[in-house]
């Protein structure tokens, strides 16, 4: 026993000594000499022909529908940010910020393949400064002190309204922070470029090119510019290229259990539905495809691949082989005698891969610094929109993808239909949320 006892300690130091040798140093990082943001995004309405905006009415619905639009101007078909939104028109949309450490603010220009179909390269263009406006006093229509009515949430997917649903959260109680909860919710840091001075922008007011329904980011692309590395060239090839238009459609009335069902789509990680409607006078239902009870608000943006396999795992996605849904009987069916039929929306996205390059690569050694040359992160994804109720064909434009590589149609299906006399103006079809959140606080 007593050698024992002398033995312990010994032990314990070589087992301290052990475990000091296998703590992981931290690498010294530091930032890249030059970085560079990727967004490329594909929207369609399902059902409708694909169509272009002209003007800023593209970038002006992105905004409405949650799309950003720091460091742009509005104006053309797109504008900056519009990327990160639900965007329709113009369909697809390519988002590119540098922000040159060596030489902030300096414009640049980007090299691009021949299969984008937009020229030679791209001006990267410094942003432009964002004016400030003075404080206003909010008008007396908008000044409500507390919110009425309910909000009634309802998740996963299938015909009947699961045991347990909905979760209510009345805010006619007058607790503001009701209606914070409402909303709080999963979510993740974002990832994109913090535009302000120093960064050059594409589109910009010399050049709203779109890319085209041919269009493929496929091939060499090349930085060049004033203090840019001469050494920043990267390959994207099909994880990084354009994804396809969701090709969804739906069927069954408000009163019913609606299903939606779609194609899989090239390049997919997994999918997400979310839909929001106001059904009598005061109360808004949501849901959304997850198996968890959430708002899902914040899951309508790009997502680090870690994240997606996460939430796959939590079932918070639906994972990428599967290609139909139910939302539950009745419940966006318009509640007896509501002043009006508020409608409901759906939105659903395709989240592709988060793609990153950097030169030189990273060392093997963790104790080797690593102060990259320059740096690439491309992020893709693919989102639609229906008016739910109404039965949604979902093809885009001609029946193909976005990219013209898509799943192929079924035989007999190939027949290309015929533009309606009057094309059909997709503002009228969609249902605004904020008119729905305005119903919420009297307005």
């Amino acid at each position: 026993m007593h050698i024992r006892l002398l033995c312990l300690p010994a032990a314990l130091l070589a087992l301290g000594c052990v475990s000091l040798s296998t703590v992981a140093v931290a690498q010294n990082v530091k930032p890249p000499k030059a970085q560079l943001w990727m967004d490329v995004s594909t929207g369609s309405m399902a059902g409708m022909p694909e169509m272009e905006m002209p003007g800023g009415l593209g970038g002006m619905l992105g905004g409405l529908m949650g799309g950003g639009g720091g460091g742009g101007s509005a104006g053309g078909n797109t504008m900056y940010g519009t990327a990160r939104g639900m965007h329709i028109m113009p369909p697809r949309v390519l988002d590119i910020a540098l922000y040159n450490r060596l030489k902030p603010g300096a414009e640049a220009a980007q090299a691009i393949p021949p299969g984008m179909r937009m020229g030679e390269r791209l001006p990267l263009v410094p942003a432009q400064p964002v004016r400030e406006t003075e404080p206003t006093d909010v008008p007396r229509e908008y000044q409500r002190e507390t919110p009425r009515g309910r909000i009634l949430i309802y998740w996963g997917c299938g015909a009947e309204v699961r045991r347990g649903q909905p979760r209510v959260i009345d805010l006619a109680r007058g607790n503001p922070a009701d209606f914070g909860a409402a909303f709080a919710g999963r979510y993740t840091p974002d990832r994109g470029a913090r535009v302000g001075p120093g960064y050059a922008l594409f589109p910009n007011e010399r050049n709203r090119l779109s890319l085209g329904r041919d269009s493929s980011l496929v091939g060499e692309h090349q930085v060049q510019g004033e203090g840019v590395p001469a050494s920043m060239k990267f390959t994207l090839g099909a994880a990084q290229d354009l994804m396809p238009a969701i090709e969804l459609q739906s069927s069954g009335r408000p009163s019913d259990s609606i299903a939606l069902n779609w194609r899989p789509v090239t390049q997919a990680r997994a999918y997400y539905l979310h839909a929001m409607g106001q059904t009598g006078n005061d109360d808004m239902v949501m849901w959304s495809s997850a198996e968890t009870p959430d708002t899902g608000m914040g899951l309508f943006d790009y997502l680090p691949n870690a994240t997606i396999d996460r939430w796959l795992k939590e079932r918070v996605l639906l994972q990428p082989d599967v290609t139909q849904c139910a939302i539950p009987k009745g419940i966006f069916a318009p509640q007896p005698g509501a002043r009006e039929e508020g409608g409901s929306m759906l939105r659903m996205v395709a989240y592709g891969s988060e793609s990153n390059f950097a030169h030189p690569p990273r060392p093997a050694d963790p104790r080797a610094p690593w102060e990259p040359d320059w740096a690439v992160r491309v992020r893709v994804k693919s989102h639609t929109m229906a008016t739910l109720g109404e039965e949604q064909g979902g093809r885009s434009g001609r029946g193909a993808s976005a990219s013209g590589r898509g799943a192929p149609i079924p035989p007999g299906s190939q027949d290309t239909p015929q533009p309606p006399a009057e094309p059909a103006n997709p503002l009228n079809q969609l249902t605004n949320p904020v008119n729905i959140l305005k119903g919420l606080f009297g307005r």
